[in-house]
């Protein structure tokens, strides 16, 4: 019997289009039958907080800072064209208007087709962040050796 497909991707970023790519990937992956992990780490763990909009999240003032800057998913910039916070919103109603999936629908359907979401555990203790800080689909906090582990065998893209 083959070995089951695998797509690892890694979530650094936490912008709008860049993490509209690791779930448009993460969910074309997983609903034709490979298992997918993505591993958010630094600024991707803002796109798997609990809090929508802004919170002063982390442990200082520092850490509480970059919580209240990034703001979540629902905050997330584009990486160009941002234009003062619209670009977003304007992605957001080309994609209602071409009937592509949004960020908030593909992260929906990636808890939905089963993909494996992770916490950086390194990254969380920079930021000052908790477990209890992350959506309740957030599989587990790991280390980069034991993402390695779950990863080998499989395709590992970084975005």
């Amino acid at each position: 019997m083959a070995e089951k497909k695998k797509l690892s991707l890694i979530a650094f970023s936490g912008e709008f289009d860049k993490l509209t790519a690791v779930f448009t990937l993460a969910t074309g992956a997983a609903a034709v039958g490979y298992e997918v992990n993505i591993f958010f780490t630094f600024w991707g763990l803002d796109a798997i907080k609990q809090k929508r909009g802004h919170a002063f999240l982390g442990g200082n003032w520092l850490t509480k800072f970059f919580g209240f800057v990034l703001g979540g998913l629902h905050t997330a910039p584009t990486s160009r064209f941002n234009f003062c916070g619209l670009g977003p919103h304007i992605f957001r109603s080309l994609m209602r208007k071409k009937n592509v999936a949004t960020l908030e629908e593909l992260v929906e359907a990636a808890t939905a087709l089963g993909v494996n979401l992770y916490a950086c555990e390194m990254a969380m203790h920079v930021l000052g962040l908790k477990q209890s800080d992350f959506i309740h689909e957030v599989k587990d906090t790991l280390g980069v050796a034991t993402f390695l582990e779950i990863s080998e065998g499989g395709q590992t893209l970084f975005i």
